[in-house]
């Protein structure tokens, strides 16, 4: 490599580096402007200029949030159904990506292409049907009305068919020789095997669920009931909307969430790339 070739590459590294950087900033610029926002009062955020941190920084806006909202109710809401959300698709889509993949019965490429199909068919399409399923079951304004329609993830069942393929087929056969059942062959040979995948998959799904809005906006009326998501949307009084305490609120609800994927940014990025990988 010559020298003039050298500085050429080093020059087009640094103009990537540039653009890079400053592609974070802009994406990180309204994250920091709403942190930076709920610090300041009311009458600091409304002005008609840019303030890149507030003159006289206060607390008070979270101060509401804590003790003059149900934010510890909407808290628990959010962890109940999230979890419930993602051990019911992980466990349920593990065992179908199983089925479909080492298992022989009657229609199954069928229901391997029904499942593919379900790609090209919106969940916000079904939104009328859920509701009216939902509500004819008596399930609004409850844990089990929010978490039941958010149980259709079809992409983590073929991520899971796609690892049980990959398995090598000399497992299966040195399990069967030993006259070991199809449960046991489950979680004593695969399971052990994609806790890697089950990790990164529950993380992303929990996320998913969390930062879920128009199913639980629709099946939750009572305050009391809401998600976080939901109900940061009632941080207002009669006097009308406050944008320090709306920011706060979104600032709380947002925090969780970060901090999972702050954890297990690993896990997270590899989920990710699975997902990716397949809708590709």
């Amino acid at each position: 490599m010559t020298a003039a070739t050298a500085r050429r590459l080093n020059n087009i590294g640094l103009v990537i580096t540039v653009i890079t950087v400053l592609c974070a900033v802009v994406w990180a610029f309204p994250l920091y402007w709403a942190v930076v926002s709920s610090l300041k009062p009311e009458d600091e955020v409304v002005r008609p200029y840019i303030e890149l941190w507030p003159d006289t920084p206060t607390l008070s806006h979270y101060v509401f949030a804590l003790t003059k909202t149900e934010i510890g109710r909407w808290y628990i809401n959010s962890i109940v159904t999230a979890a419930a959300v993602t051990v019911l698709t992980v466990s349920s889509s593990l065992f179908c990506g199983y089925a479909i993949s080492q298992l022989k019965f009657p229609f199954r490429s069928m229901l391997w292409w029904l499942i593919l199909a379900s790609f090209m068919v919106p969940m916000q399409t079904l939104i009328i049907n859920h509701f009216e399923l939902v509500a004819d079951l008596g399930l609004i304004n409850t844990w089990s009305g929010i978490v039941l329609p958010q149980l259709i993830h079809p992409v983590i069942i073929i991520v899971y068919k796609q690892f049980f393929d990959g398995v090598p087929k000399d497992f299966r056969e040195a399990a069967v020789m030993d006259n070991a059942s199809e449960w046991r062959i489950l979680t004593r040979v695969y399971i052990p095997m994609n806790w890697g995948v089950t990790t990164a998959l529950s993380i992303v799904c929990f996320i998913w669920s969390w930062n879920s809005f128009l199913w639980p906006f629709l099946a939750v009326t009572k305050t009391n009931m809401m998600t976080i998501t939901v109900g940061i949307t009632q941080v207002n009084d009669a006097f009308g909307v406050y944008y320090a305490r709306q920011l706060t609120a979104a600032v709380l609800a947002g925090l969780p969430v970060a901090l999972v994927y702050l954890i297990f940014q690993r896990r997270v990025t590899e989920a990710i790339t699975l997902s990716a990988g397949i809708k590709g």
